[in-house]
């Protein structure tokens, strides 16, 4: 490995250039679009991809040979927001993933949990499995546009679940169990689902966790759901189904139960138009509730099929991502089941018994392709694990990361104790449109603090308040082409309102994401973090207006400001991936004390998560506020990582500037600490 100034961290060698399916596409787009005359690297195919956009996402289509039962009239009309891609198709997702040259007794799956150890499903299993299971559903009577929602594990189960739920063309969505109750009603009511499919309770850390509780009140505000599902994953034997049957819903079945009710029944697929919806995924709810973010069959899958050329992923390969049902790269994971490649499953907390625990899966599964968050990296290096000298990572070829900035410090981390010769890759998207805009290319080298590049069809520009574009300097990340799989709509959304002001109302007709974004003048990209904030905490996402409705339904605590950053001097529990802390103003004539923090942590452990549960609440006298009332968040948090306050906000737009000496003092405080620590 060489210093940041001696250039690249990592080189792709020759023979993987070579063989790579970036280079067969690169190739295939020169010998048959015109348009792309001839292509020498990457960023000349990236460019073409975007100039020619329409030409592009045809060339996708072909090159990954979709199968589709009708063909598409016209590859797009209209433009964002209302974009409308491959009128006339007709297709199906499940279909285009399990119907392809598959050897059934290949692996497809490869899981393990706290609950269970290592196995694996052949691609037989799981197409036996998904027949079965949308048999079930079907005799449940679910049909086509009928909602579907699982509270559930990353465990096959809930791949399989998911696969006939869009084999059928019913509506997937899912949260995972970790999330408290009210968190999933305000995901799940929205959409008023038909079926719901839950797990009794799961492990974390060692610990058991019933959501009996949660489940009964779950459906106490779920009138629509007709039908429980309970896969009995904590309790093996002696499950009690009446546990879960009530809210006035007509049957409980289990999960062999639901088995058997598809006994018998052949693997088909309902064929549905381009844009007919597959999924709903949701916004973290950093302001009022979730969005609930709907992507169709068509536009995910081609999503999907233009990923794989940016992973890289062979035949052979072990596809692996640590996340949960409620974050996209759930989504993510599943869709790399649409290339040659096995995906692996994990349930569990990334830091039991140890931080080892991951690359201890890494080895046992013979991973070849990883993914973890930059937080799990800091928190590696912190707590001195050594990957490369206590596990085999001989199989490991790529190493991703996403969900926050990549520090320097972790690139460095990664290439001196997990692998010199590894292709680390960061990426940066989001859920609204199930992707990374910024990601990994396996034709490029790799720079200390960057991304790669910008990815394919994806438009991405960084520009001013005056909607100018900017190189080498931090501006808002745009996308100024229309993409596949941005939303078709957000549900509830009828007149869509609610998605322009999202995405469209400060560069109109150009889509604004929220992240500050540097493109370098070699290509890459630099991610400054969100321009509005979410808190991330070991792969489940959850907004701060969800945390704080939570903290706020504590009668003495009249306004919250939360954060997470970079635990500081290492004091924070080592399990904790950042140091989040809540600032709370309580009522006159009340004081913080351990009795109330223990009862605002509690309020949040079950509303929100156990993993959103501050490390620290203190008191404050006021929250800091913009003069139109917003909560200054992500200027606290950068102020609290050092960040100089006249840098970290606009003093003059704020109600109450005189709030923020509090963080001035707290973060040379924090900076004490750490130098005292270091």
């Amino acid at each position: 490995m060489r210093d940041a100034g001696d250039g690249p961290l990592w080189e792709p060698a020759a023979a993987d250039r070579e063989r790579a399916s970036m280079t067969r596409f690169m190739r295939w787009v020169a010998e048959h679009e015109q348009s792309a005359g001839a292509l020498e690297d990457y960023e000349q195919l990236r460019r073409w991809s975007v100039s020619e956009i329409e030409r592009f996402w045809a060339a996708i289509w072909e090159f990954c040979e979709v199968r589709a039962s009708r063909p598409y009239e016209h590859v797009l009309e209209g433009a964002m927001p209302a974009a409308r891609w491959f009128a006339g198709a007709e297709l199906n997702y499940a279909e285009n993933m399990l119907l392809r040259d598959r050897d059934r007794d290949a692996v497809a799956v490869w899981h393990a949990s706290e609950l269970r150890a290592l196995e694996r499903v052949t691609w037989g299993e799981l197409t036996a499995d998904v027949a079965r299971v949308a048999g079930g559903l079907r005799a449940l009577g679910v049909g086509r546009g009928d909602r579907v929602v699982a509270y559930m594990p990353n465990i096959p189960e809930t791949l399989v679940a998911f696969l006939a739920c869009a084999s059928i063309g019913a509506i997937w969505s899912s949260a995972a169990p970790e999330f408290g109750a009210r968190s999933v009603i305000d995901r799940f009511a929205q959409i008023e689902p038909k079926v719901l499919l839950t797990v009794d309770g799961y492990r974390h850390g060692g610990k058991d966790f019933d959501r009996s509780a949660n489940v009964e009140r779950i459906l106490a505000e779920l009138g629509s759901v007709e039908h429980v599902v309970v896969l009995p994953y904590l309790a093996q034997e002696g499950f009690d189904e009446a546990a879960f049957g009530g809210g006035g819903v007509r049957g409980v079945l289990t999960w062999d139960q639901l088995l058997a009710r598809g006994e018998g029944s052949a693997l088909r697929f309902e064929q549905v138009p381009f844009d007919h919806p597959l999924w709903v995924l949701y916004s973290s709810g950093t302001t009022g509730l979730p969005k609930a973010i709907v992507h169709g069959h068509g536009g995910i899958l081609l999503e999907q099929l233009k990923k794989r050329l940016h992973l890289d992923l062979r035949r052979g390969d072990r596809m692996f991502w640590f996340t949960t049902t409620g974050w996209m790269m759930w989504n993510f994971l599943v869709g790399c089941l649409i290339s040659d490649a096995a995906i692996v499953l994990y349930d569990g907390s990334p830091a039991h018994p140890d931080l080892n625990v991951l690359w201890s899966l890494a080895e046992r599964a013979a991973i070849t392709c990883m993914g973890v968050s930059p937080g799990l990296l800091a928190s590696c290096e912190k707590d001195g694990i050594e990957p490369a000298r206590d596990h085999d990572l001989s199989s490991l070829r790529a190493l991703g990361a996403t969900g926050s900035p990549l520090t320097p410090e972790s690139f460095h981390w990664v290439y001196e104790h997990v692998r010199d010769d590894v292709w680390l890759f960061s990426t940066s998207g989001g859920t609204d449109v199930c992707t990374a805009f910024v990601a990994g290319c396996p034709l490029l080298p790799v720079f200390e603090g960057e991304l790669q590049c910008r990815a394919l069809g994806c438009a991405v520009e960084a520009w001013d308040e005056q909607g100018q574009s900017l190189t080498d300097e931090v501006g808002e990340l745009v996308i100024t082409e229309p993409m596949p799989s941005m939303p078709l709509f957000l549900w509830g959304d009828d007149d869509g309102s609610r998605l322009h002001e999202s995405y469209f109302a400060m560069y109109p007709g150009v889509w604004r994401h929220g992240d500050w974004i540097r493109i370098t003048p070699r290509g890459g990209a630099v991610i400054y973090g969100r321009s509005d904030s979410t808190i991330n905490r070991q792969g489940v996402r959850m907004g701060t207006s969800e945390i704080y409705r939570a903290a706020l339904g504590v009668e003495e605590v009249l306004d919250a400001l939360v954060v997470d950053i970079p635990k500081p001097g290492g004091e924070a529990d080592s399990q904790a991936e950042l140091w989040m802390a809540m600032f709370v103003v309580l009522r006159e004539g009340v004081t913080l004390d351990d009795q109330l923090a223990a009862q605002i942590k509690r309020r949040i452990r079950e509303d929100c998560s156990p993993r959103h549960v501050p490390n620290e609440i203190r008191q404050i006298a006021e929250v800091p506020r913009t003069l139109s009332g917003k909560v200054l968040e992500v200027p606290v948090k950068r102020i609290l990582m050092g960040t100089p306050v006249e840098q970290a906000a606009s003093v003059e737009s704020l109600a109450n500037p005189a709030s923020l000496d509090y963080f001035v003092e707290l973060a040379r405080e924090l900076a004490r600490s750490s130098h005292a620590t270091a």
